[in-house]
């Protein structure tokens, strides 16, 4: 998967062989805002465009635009993870949040291109 970003929105980036065009969606937000272009030049600004005009579009409406990520992560896991967790963020001399922050950067760095 290739991504695009833009004032902290992030769109994934395809390329659809029918149609001989690439085509964008951003993501992280519940409003479908996708948009298309026939070269990268052209894609880019197609996808500057739409995060602008998606910004625009909500101050019009007096709406806050909705951001891809408030910073806040709330996960479910079993107790046993949890527990060992604790244990593993304590073994390192870090909070648990500080332990999975570090963690999570690690694993979004690494992670493979597709």
């Amino acid at each position: 998967m290739n991504i695009m970003s833009h004032k902290g929105y992030n769109a994934r980036i395809e390329f659809d062989d029918r149609d001989n065009i690439f085509v964008g969606r951003i993501l992280g937000v519940r409003t479908m805002i996708s948009f298309h272009g026939e070269t990268v030049a052209k894609l880019r600004s197609e996808f500057e465009r739409a995060v602008d005009d998606y910004v625009d579009e909500c101050k019009e409406q007096g709406t806050k635009p909705e951001k891809p990520a408030s910073g806040k992560l709330l996960l479910r896991v079993p107790p046993d993870v949890h527990g060992r967790a604790m244990v593993a963020a304590q073994v390192a001399g870090k909070s648990l949040n500080q332990w999975a922050t570090e963690l999570l950067q690690s694993a979004v760095r690494s992670e493979p291109r597709r």
